[in-house]
């Protein structure tokens, strides 16, 4: 195929390979080597090398038995990734009935939105104590789980912003004793409040990072303080990492695995 003037100049020969790639992304199935040598336009004796180098990477994987070619592990995971990755919401959110029944709390999920962190799924506990949540409540930037670890993630610039508009945020947003609280969060990988916007009432939230590394959703569990487990290394925070992670990896971004609890 000619090239226009100006255009990028690229590798010819994974250009032609890949038209393998799109034979059987578009049959959807596995296919002999005459038939996808034939679909991509190129004779069988040119196909195979591609196919080689192809399976070597993972893109490619032939089947013992049949001797068909389909797509490999590594294609499946670069479409997974580029499936999902604009999408943090619809990954975690079947993600929460099975959390709350291992961790026994009501479960949500907040997102940024308009006017900070914004609960838009919740998972009632199992239990016969539930904690109100609803869809659509602006979580507080200080007395929230949630909304400590937006702010433990946001610019200073933009954090003052948004604390300013809350009531009684005024001038002194950013005082000694609320950065530090920000800084722990930062340190622990995760937030906990006890008796925070509700008296009785306990919450953590666990982070969800991008592959750009940037905050997409807070996986929080919420519940009262006589039950609610806030230790670091407890098994309510392990659960809600583990789950952060989880989708934090499919995104292409890192979990907290490494954080120390």
């Amino acid at each position: 195929m000619p090239e226009t003037p100006n255009a990028p100049r690229g590798i010819q020969s994974i250009e032609v390979g890949g038209q393998l790639l799109r034979a059987l992304a578009h049959r959807g199935r596995p296919m002999a080597l005459k038939d996808l040598a034939r679909e991509a336009g190129m004779a069988p004796a040119k196909a195979h090398p591609y196919l080689v180098s192809f399976g070597k990477l993972g893109l490619i994987a032939q089947d013992a038995a049949s001797g068909r070619y389909g797509l490999g592990p590594l294609a499946m995971e670069l479409g997974l990734i580029s499936l999902q990755q604009f999408d943090p919401l619809r990954l975690a959110t079947p993600l929460l009935p099975a959390l709350a029944a291992q961790v026994g709390h009501t479960v949500a999920i907040a997102v940024w939105g308009n006017r900070g962190p914004t609960i838009v799924r919740v998972e009632e506990a199992p239990s016969a104590v539930h904690v109100n949540m609803r869809h659509g409540t602006v979580m507080s930037m200080r007395g929230t789980a949630s909304g400590l670890l937006f702010a433990a993630h946001l610019p200073p610039a933009r954090l003052r912003e948004v604390l300013a508009q809350e009531p009684h945020g005024g001038r002194r947003t950013l005082e000694a004793a609320f950065s530090a609280q920000l800084a722990t969060v930062r340190s622990e990988g995760l937030s906990r409040v006890v008796d925070g916007a509700v008296p009785g009432v306990s919450a953590m939230a666990a982070p969800v990072f991008d592959l750009h590394g940037d905050l997409v959703l807070s996986l929080a569990a919420i519940g009262p303080n006589a039950t609610f487990d806030t230790r670091l290394d407890g098994p309510l925070a392990r659960a809600l990492i583990a789950c952060a992670a989880q989708v934090s990896r499919q995104l292409g971004g890192a979990g907290l695995s490494d954080a120390p609890v």
